[in-house]
């Protein structure tokens, strides 16, 4: 196997993380008893300037719980971006809902205000918009048409954490946003994830949910409704806590890595990248370009096989849901921006601990010749 020189998006690990486990451990609490999730979903909100955070396992458990808080389940349509991972629509599944799959925007990546409108039916309940890659929706036009459709907004804000929008934080416009902390992500506690909302009562429910439908603090087994085994463990909190302390630096350099990459690539017949709209700012969590073989002279394929050869780890788009096996039984209309954005794109090293140097010798290796 070829050895891995510069990588897509490892995590960023440093002393103050082994400070934190090694605190947490010492205190005796390591499951989902313990302080530290309590005191990472605080500051998580500050962070966010939002008043509920609720920890989660993972990112997809945050999308199914939004989903049950708000009461969507069968019969229900929930309007989905066709570019996206997939974890952004099977928890419309399993909340029992259909998947309403629509195109993106060919300059953002991101849903298309206009195909979502254009989907919308009497069953439609809720829009998920993704921030792909870290890059703002356009969250002005899908709160405009949740306000005139009276339709939920359970934002994916997985890639998204840092990523502004008009001043305001990803995450925070809709009545849910859902962030995930994989190993890849911004920040990482090794799994995990965060739900967060202005709405008290949901933020209430959502920790009975977590927690089996048990009470926070109950002494008695009593389960006041089917919930779920959705917790954050101390130890993760810890990792997370420690992460957050460092959000800033590795936002900084993400950024910095991005501006690096559009300065050097500008002008290369072929290449392109995503775009941010008037008043976004991406956390540019993956860097992303799209190749056009016939002006570039090199296809997609081809070149993905010749940075990994040297030892530059790099990986295709997500394949949008209208191709995937498992979704192939439902009624999904053409999604030509989608399926061409994934035909033509690949995500390049973005790792936050990347230097500039680092940078540099990928975008030697894009140079036609």
């Amino acid at each position: 196997m070829q050895e891995i020189k510069i990588p897509l998006d490892w995590p960023n690990i440093s002393e103050l993380e082994r400070d934190y486990i090694l605190k947490a451990l010492a205190s005796g609490y390591v499951s989902s008893a313990g302080p530290l999730v309590r005191e990472f979903e605080q500051r998580f909100a500050a962070y966010l300037g939002i008043s509920y955070a609720v920890a989660v396992v993972n990112g997809t458990a945050g999308l199914h719980l939004a989903l049950k808080l708000l009461g969507i389940g069968t019969g229900d349509e929930v309007i989905v971006p066709a570019l996206t991972f997939i974890a952004t629509v099977n928890p419309v599944v399993y909340a029992g809902a259909r998947p309403v799959v629509v195109d993106v925007d060919p300059c953002t990546w991101n849903i298309d205000p206009a195909a979502i409108e254009k989907a919308i039916t009497k069953h439609t309940r809720a829009i998920i918009p993704v921030h792909l890659y870290g890059n703002p929706a356009d969250m002005d036009a899908i709160l405009g048409l949740s306000r005139k459709y009276g339709l939920y907004v359970i934002e994916d804000a997985t890639e998204a954490l840092g990523s502004t929008y008009k001043g305001k934080k990803a995450g925070t416009f809709g009545h849910i946003g859902v962030f995930s902390f994989n190993g890849n992500k911004i920040i990482t506690t090794g799994g995990g994830g965060m739900l967060v909302t202005e709405d008290p009562e949901l933020a209430r429910r959502a920790r009975i949910l977590v927690n089996q439908g048990r009470e926070p603090g109950e002494t008695e087994y009593e389960h006041k409704e089917i919930g779920f085994n959705y917790r954050l463990t101390n130890l993760q909190a810890a990792l997370g806590l420690a992460q957050l302390e460092r959000l800033p630096e590795f936002l900084t350099t993400k950024r910095r890595n991005a501006a690096i990459y559009r300065q050097q690539l500008q002008g290369i017949p072929g290449l392109s990248w995503q775009q941010e709209l008037p008043g976004a700012e991406s956390n540019w969590w993956l860097f992303s370009i799209l190749i056009n073989e016939e002006k570039y002279g090199e296809s997609k394929k081809a070149l993905m096989a010749r940075l990994n050869s040297h030892g530059i780890q790099v990986r295709p788009l997500f394949k949008p849901i209208p191709l995937q096996p498992c979704y192939s039984h439902y009624s999904i209309p053409p999604c030509p921006v989608a399926v061409n954005l994934y035909a033509e794109g690949i995500n390049l090293p973005s790792a936050s601990f990347l230097e500039k140097d680092d940078i540099m010798a990928v975008c030697a290796n894009l140079f036609p010749g």
